[in-house]
């Protein structure tokens, strides 16, 4: 029978099973990485914030950085936790779009915040003598707002279409919501949901791709053909926000490959890890590259952990 999707009250979510005694070790290990996240991302957010030597583009696009992996964290961990010990792996229709809209909003604005952040360190190194008066305060406050705004409205509307959908099921197999699981409940079929996330993929998703392509090639000639001291610069600035780049890079291919593909052939525990790979990894990775590589930040941490020498 074909039931309106406000008439699913619940989600069942399929890959938990009964781990015994152990579910208290896993909660242990997620609220541990849970509370690093929360610390690592804090401590540079208080520090790039309460110092004024740090208020420089750079570094506040940082901050906008860290705060959507707080936000992203914070959508997926304590679920998590409740769900390890719990008997019954259930959750309610209204929070599993919550979750949706959380964890969609986080991976959508951190595409932008990279791309933003790869805008600003081609202008520092390719065009230094103009950064200053291309990079301003106050398009530096417009570029902010629409790595936000943008993202949200994008998932404002995919959420749109997603809960008008008749869904003829309630059982998500994945270990939290996610939008492809819930459009694979529909019971007609899901053409605008599909059209949709295919001209958001090829318009917004590849242009934002290409767009970070071609400013990372054009540091790397600058690499090879400026001076010394203009390849160390670019080396030590740019290589956090590469491997951070290539980290998200690695953790939408995992999700959309089990998204999209028969992963049935994959052991069950493999496919947890996986899926959960760029929503735990990203947050935790990226506190540490930019506070281990960035100077003036690595600097200062060391003066709040050591004490001033």
């Amino acid at each position: 029978m074909m039931t309106n999707s406000t008439y699913v009250s619940y989600f069942t979510l399929s890959p938990y099973f009964d781990t015994g005694v152990f579910k208290y070790l896993y909660f242990l290990i997620t609220l541990t990485l849970y509370v690093l996240i929360i610390c690592s991302n804090v401590l540079l957010l208080v520090v790039i914030c309460v110092n004024r030597s740090l208020h420089e583009p750079m570094y506040l696009f940082l901050c906008s950085l860290f705060v959507n992996e707080l936000l992203g964290s914070t959508g997926l961990f304590p679920f998590l936790l409740v769900q390890i010990l719990s008997d019954v792996h259930t959750v309610s229709t209204s929070f599993c779009f919550l979750q949706i809209f959380c964890l969609y909003s986080y991976a959508n604005v951190q595409l932008y915040n990279l791309a933003v952040m790869s805008y600003d360190r081609y202008l520092a190194i390719c065009c230094p003598l103009q950064y200053n008066s291309r990079m301003t305060s106050n398009k530096v406050t417009v570029l902010i707002v629409l790595t936000w705004l943008f993202p949200l409205l994008n998932v404002v509307v995919m959420m749109s279409l997603s809960i008008s959908l008749q869904l003829c099921g309630n059982i998500i197999n994945k270990v939290y919501c996610d939008n492809f699981s819930v459009v694979k409940l529909a019971c007609f079929e899901t053409t605008a949901n599909n059209v949709y996330g295919l001209t958001y993929v090829f318009t917004v998703f590849f242009s934002l791709a290409i767009l970070i392509f071609y400013y990372y090639m054009r540091i790397l000639k600058v690499c090879f053909s400026g001076c010394k001291q203009t390849r160390q610069k670019a080396v030590s600035t740019c290589t956090p926000h590469l491997a951070s780049l290539l980290n998200f890079s690695f953790g939408c291919f995992f999700e959309v490959s089990q998204s999209r593909f028969n992963m049935n052939s994959v052991p069950n525990m493999l496919r947890i890890v996986l899926s959960l790979y760029y929503l735990t990894c990203q947050p935790l990775f990226n506190p540490l590259i930019y506070g281990l590589n960035l100077t003036k930040i690595r600097i200062i941490c060391k003066s709040l952990v050591f004490g001033k020498v």
